[in-house]
């Protein structure tokens, strides 16, 4: 990704001189009018550390677009909201059309300041099949959005982002004033300092309903792949849950972060009241620099109850020929489509992943990126992986249809976002769910490999349920 973004300096920070920032507007929109297209600008300031999740609890509202990211292992966490700039598709080309509305927009980006890791990010996220099953899916196959504010909290480093669109009739007075509430908003509320405090509430009463017979469909699985139809399925299973109290985003994510700190939390709405929250073990891209990081991760076992129990789970897993197999496939199918874009991935040595209720072999994979080739590229040809589709990719997603009676959704999807350098992390959005008021769809899935057992996956698919349910009730 080689579009380079010219940068301002900013050594008197602009936003908080108002005449000084008037002027500047108007310059761009100025610039604007001459090449008769809109400007983006992105203003950033180093701040106070805050809480990007308390800020999410005092901001989020039904018809509000966000994207919200934490990674507590690594002290990061991102939160953006409202828009900017924005595209949404339902196309087979979805990958390489949201690729060109990044180009476009950074051909037209300017930033102001020059804070280090203070860049404008596109936040995207795609759903699992390019072409939905339902019209009443409430993601569409494609979302990419410029948000107007960004917190990014790396370690302790805080930087609030401000990103603008300047087009020859905005009204500049009304800009300059949104511009000097968002920053005082954020800056001046000591609401922000601290962590979301867990909320305890009483036990919700809920009702549960199964998606389907997910043992039947495992059972004539296993018969199409002893009869070398395909040699793995990845079945997903779904729990629909309907509560009496509308769930409580913010604090289901402050649970899962807390529970899962070696998870990737995360919650992406569409602006029309859903939600889709989760707490994924699997990243599928991490770029930084030009450094790509991917994770081949399938093949899973119970923790133990102690830790001389958990040993022994452990190496049985790394000996487990079934689970090696599966994870084997996974391996080998990234390194191949890595190769397809000319790179030359090196496998670390088989580990495992230890989660706080699960474990799983794991596998992370390099790569050093050539300079013309987008993380989107990259999203497009590793999409979907053995581990959340199965082998040969093409057979096995005609199986899914035809067994899974729901819409996969955003489930086991790309979710992620691109700053203005090509820097780049997109996750698998697995243990997940769909929420809606007081309705959550719950996702979970599983591997199905020659030796296979329906009563093991079945245990495997309510282990991993786990993690939300308890999140969330």
């Amino acid at each position: 990704m080689s579009t380079a973004v010219p940068v301002v300096p900013d050594h008197g920070n602009l936003i908080q001189d108002e005449k000084a920032l008037y002027r500047f507007l108007l310059a761009c929109q100025e610039k604007a009018t001459g090449k008769g297209k809109s400007q983006i600008v992105s203003f950033s300031q180093q701040i106070n550390s805050i809480d990007p999740l308390a800020v999410l609890e005092k901001i989020i509202q039904p018809n509000l677009l966000y994207s919200y990211w934490e990674n507590r292992r690594k002290e990061e966490a991102i939160l953006g909201y409202g828009v900017t700039k924005s595209l949404t598709l339902d196309s087979p080309d979805r990958f390489s059309q949201s690729q060109q509305f990044i180009e476009n927009c950074l051909n037209h980006t300017l930033r102001v300041g020059e804070i280090f890791n203070a860049e404008p990010y596109w936040f995207c996220s795609f759903t699992f099949f390019e072409a939905n099953l339902s019209e009443t899916t409430p993601f569409p196959s494609a979302t990419i959005f410029l948000p107007q504010i960004q917190i990014i909290k790396k370690k302790q480093q805080c930087i609030l982002v401000i990103n603008c669109s300047i087009n020859p009739k905005i009204n500049l007075k009304l800009l300059l004033e949104q511009i000097n509430y968002h920053s005082k908003f954020i800056k001046d509320s000591s609401e922000f300092n601290c962590l979301v405090p867990a909320k305890s509430h009483e036990k919700k009463i809920a009702e549960f309903y199964p998606s389907y017979n997910f043992k039947a469909a495992v059972s004539s699985a296993l018969k199409s792949i002893e009869s070398q139809q395909f040699s793995k399925l990845v079945l997903a299973h779904a729990i629909n849950v309907i509560s009496r109290e509308n769930f409580p985003i913010v604090s289901s994510l402050n649970n899962l972060r807390q529970r899962y700190p070696d998870c990737y939390t995360f919650s992406v709405s569409n602006g029309k009241g859903h939600h889709f929250i989760g707490a994924s073990p699997e990243r599928l891209i991490s770029i930084q620099n030009q450094q790509l990081v991917t994770d081949a991760l399938a093949g899973s076992a119970p923790r133990g109850k102690t830790a001389k129990e958990d040993a022994k789970i452990a190496q049985t897993l790394l000996r487990n020929e079934k689970e090696r197999r599966e994870h084997q496939a996974v391996s080998e199918f990234i390194t191949q489509r890595l190769f397809k874009l000319g790179l030359a991935p090196h496998c670390s040595p088989l580990k495992l992943l230890k989660l706080s209720n699960i474990q799983h072999l794991w596998t992370p994979i390099y790569a050093h990126l050539k300079p013309h080739i987008h993380p989107l590229q990259i999203v497009a040809q590793l999409h979907p992986t053995p581990a959340v589709a199965g082998v040969p990719t093409e057979i096995a997603c005609e199986q899914i249809r035809h067994y899974e009676t729901f819409d996969r959704g955003l489930y086991a999807a790309p979710l992620g976002w691109i700053d203005s350098q090509g820097n780049s992390e997109f996750i698998v959005g697995i243990r997940s769910a769909l929420i809606e008021d007081n309705h959550a769809r719950l996702y979970a899935g599983a591997g199905i490999v020659a030796g296979s057992d329906p009563d093991k996956e079945l245990a495997e698919i309510q282990l991993k349920f786990q993690a939300l349910m308890k999140a969330l009730l």
